[in-house]
């Protein structure tokens, strides 16, 4: 099995994603997404959330069922980043990695979810960088002969260019993902939108 991922700017693009990979057959249990709720996009109240963003809160809703991975987003919140709407392996291993990070200094979080599911330690960090501001992250376990359509699923999607967005942020002074910073608020994520202006594709 590969990993493929992809971050989007717009949460409609992730979403539209994560339908093609399941339109692809690519089983709703293979694929996960995570999207920053700093804007409400589920109706709760982010205050709550972010009470459990120093451990990691647990998945609010049952992943998957009949309608696919989509009709089971949860809200949880991830150290550094804040609330997510989440659904799919990498929320949960996200919720583990934190666990397991506080007990054993190893990587933990978002970050460390993803190198441990084969993600470069690079591109990790860009794509937690990403759900921290505003951004949402698509992550699907392929196999091998798939891993190739797979991505260009997500390309078609309007992914974001990691290698293209480090440079961005490095140009702004960012060197890594720190899950100690305060995630950013709706102000700090608008204007953050608005660097990269949506592609039609």
């Amino acid at each position: 099995m590969k990993t493929v991922t992809g971050l989007f700017d717009d949460y409609s693009d992730a979403s539209a994603a994560v339908t093609a990979l399941e339109a692809r057959g690519i089983p709703s249990d293979d694929i996960s997404i995570v999207s920053n709720n700093a804007h409400d996009r589920d109706g709760h109240d982010e205050n709550n959330t972010a009470e459990g963003a120093g451990t990691g809160a647990g998945i609010g809703a049952v992943v998957g069922g009949a309608g696919g991975l989509l009709t089971g987003l949860g809200l949880m919140a991830i150290p550094g980043v804040g609330p997510v709407v989440a659904a799919g392996w990498l929320a949960a291993t996200a919720v583990g990695a934190v666990a397991g990070a506080v007990a054993g200094g190893a990587a933990g979080g978002i970050v460390g979810a993803l190198t441990s599911s084969g993600v470069s330690e690079d591109h990790a960090h860009v794509y937690a960088e990403g759900v921290r501001r505003g951004g949402s992250l698509v992550t699907a376990k392929v196999e091998d002969n798939l891993q190739v359509e797979a991505e260009a699923i997500l390309q078609r999607s309007n992914w974001v260019d990691p290698v293209e967005r480090r440079q961005a942020y490095s140009e702004q002074g960012w060197t890594k993902f720190d899950d100690t910073l305060e995630p950013y608020g709706k102000a700090e994520i608008e204007e953050e939108r608005n660097r990269y202006p949506r592609r039609t594709v």
